[in-house]
């Protein structure tokens, strides 16, 4: 990076701007770090572009054409853009498939396109003229009217058992999907269940009690559509139904949701005020957050977090939410989450003193509820965005009481016990590690001996000497150092040494002394011997390497190196 443009630049904005923006001087460091990043970033990505590029047109001659599918992969895989490609390409005298590029990236948008098509548009409550009231904070059921029934988009009057649809109600505890947090799952039955319908010779018969499963809750304009199949009975409009929510897994959704908070809090009191929610998930299961931040934590941070958010939730502060103005939210400092919107009266969500958000979400009651936090994983998802998962409640026991299983076993496989298996582990990797190289070293020491008895049966075709033969038991290492020696006993020769490795693998390595590399080139040598058993292989004039996929052909490719060599010299 260009120290002197990092030292100017910064100051420079601080100086011009810092009057109208007071943060930018508070973020100095910030800017300057994320500047820095940011050019780092675009330099690996011209060198990664610059490597396919040479790879595919490094030999190429002035006027060839650049193909649109290059300029597409490069620009579309490796970020490299594609007048960038168009000035290297001037620069070598090379023309560009513009056109070509083009149809490429029409093709790409005609595949988004096709991807991001939905069968069921969910915006499009408000135009049903449907508007449900959510009573979910305070109550897990309620009884309600259906307003509207929809299959495949389409309102429809009643459905019947066995059929998939959305149900729309005037008032619902089901919370639809919002801010991170997944829709609700649960049930609505039918309310009365002495219902009738008539017979079919005019009497009547008892209803089949209707109860349709809801398996997710999403937002279709005003309306919370209740997702899911009919299981039993018949259910049409204006029947008075009961919802009933799945209690146990909103819980479960309310201590990572809260927990959500807590650790949104704790990341930007540790690493600072940079830190903002780009992201999150928050199931039953566990809970997702991404956030903006420059580089990965370390274990030392990660530990910290967790430990800070543990302390809240042993303190146990109670977790308030009001409703007020948007604008008086955020003057009192109320953080309002990335990707939401919001109506002028919001919900506020305070944990203590800890964490002010503004949170449309389910949460509990007091911090202490969640019993426990624990981070899971931690990684990168995008330039300058970090993500961590982690467990909350029983989930978080649960997944402890599993590593420490996992410990455990670990500590008795190795004779050791939880508390040294970190040594234990460490001993058997370097007694691992000392028995490879002892490994190797015999290998070495069996190529070489093989070496010195192979020596004595090499061919001599016009003063060049010829040996193709097979090792047993050599790895690549093995035969790399066998044809070195070979070449340096020998002096004058060309070398094929061959070995097998499992039923379907075999290993090839080719040496040519400098003083026939004129007439005799490994990598073409290896490229004739690797294809005639099942492979591929290349490498420079004195040195190749290949293999292949079928062993029982290994002793006739290397029979015919002799007419190899002979089939290319050419008198003196």
């Amino acid at each position: 990076c260009n120290e002197p443009f990092f030292h100017r630049l910064v100051p420079t904005l601080v100086e011009t701007m810092g009057e109208a923006f007071p943060e930018l001087a508070r973020g100095a460091a910030d800017v300057e770090q994320a500047l820095r990043a940011e050019e780092e970033r675009f330099a690996e990505t011209l060198a990664a572009g610059m490597a396919q590029f040479e790879a595919r047109m490094g030999d190429a001659q002035a006027g060839a054409l650049v193909p649109g599918s290059l300029v597409f992969l490069l620009h579309d895989t490796y970020g490299f853009p594609p007048d960038l490609t168009a000035d290297i390409a001037r620069e070598r005298g090379l023309l560009v498939d513009m056109d070509g590029y083009e149809r490429e990236m029409h093709s790409q948008r005609e595949r988004a396109r096709a991807a991001s098509r939905f069968n069921v548009d969910l915006r499009a409550g408000a135009e049903l003229g449907v508007q449900s009231e959510f009573v979910g904070y305070d109550t897990a059921e309620c009884r309600a009217q259906v307003l509207a029934l929809l299959q495949e988009g389409r309102r429809v009057e009643s459905i019947e058992a066995g059929a998939s649809a959305e149900v729309l109600l005037d008032r619902t505890p089901f919370y639809a999907e919002s801010g991170g947090q997944v829709g609700d799952q649960g049930e609505i039955a039918g309310a009365d269940a002495a219902s009738t319908d008539s017979g079919a010779a005019g009497g009547t018969a008892p209803r089949a009690v209707a109860r349709f499963v809801v398996q997710d809750t999403q937002k279709r304009g005003t309306a919370h559509a209740h997702l899911g199949y009919l299981a039993s009975g018949r259910l049409r409009v204006s029947d008075v139904v009961v919802a009933r929510i799945d209690a146990q897994r909103r819980e479960a959704i309310r201590l990572n949701h809260s927990a959500t908070h807590l650790l949104h809090a704790a990341l930007r009191r540790l690493l600072g005020r940079h830190v903002t929610q780009k992201g999150s998930l928050v199931a039953p299961e566990r809970l997702r957050l991404d956030f903006s931040h420059p580089q990965p934590l370390t274990t030392a941070q990660l530990l910290e977090v967790e430990r800070l958010v543990n302390e809240q939730i042993r303190a146990n502060a109670q977790a308030l939410t009001r409703v007020m103005d948007q604008e008086a939210a955020v003057a009192e400092g109320a953080m309002a989450l990335f990707g939401e919107k919001y109506d002028r009266r919001v919900r506020v969500l305070s944990i203590g003193d800890f964490s002010l958000e503004l949170c449309g979400g389910t949460h509990v009651r007091r911090a202490g509820d969640i019993g426990l936090f624990h981070i899971t994983g931690e990684s990168g998802v995008a330039a300058g965005v970090r993500r961590i998962e982690a467990v909350t409640g029983q989930m978080a026991l649960d997944y402890l009481a599993r590593l420490d299983a996992m410990l455990g076993s670990v500590a008795g496989l190795l004779h050791g016990s939880r508390e040294n298996v970190a040594d234990k582990v460490r001993e058997a990797l370097e007694r691992a590690r000392a028995l490879e190289r002892e490994n190797r070293a015999l290998k070495d020491k069996l190529a070489l001996g093989h070496g010195t008895d192979l020596a004595a049966g090499a061919l001599e075709i016009d003063g060049v000497k010829v040996l193709a033969t097979r090792v047993e038991g050599a790895d690549a290492a093995a035969l790399r150092a066998a044809v070195d020696q070979l070449k340096s006993r020998l002096r004058s020769a060309v070398i094929v040494l061959g070995s097998i490795e499992s039923a379907s693998k075999v290993l090839l390595v080719a040496g040519v002394t400098s003083d026939q590399t004129a007439r005799f080139k490994a990598g073409e040598l290896m490229g004739v011997v690797a294809a005639q058993v099942g492979g591929r292989g290349n490498g420079r004039a004195d040195f190749a390497q290949g293999g292949g996929s079928r062993p029982e052909a290994l002793d006739t490719a290397l029979a015919g190196v002799a007419s190899w060599v002979r089939s290319r010299l050419t008198p003196r």
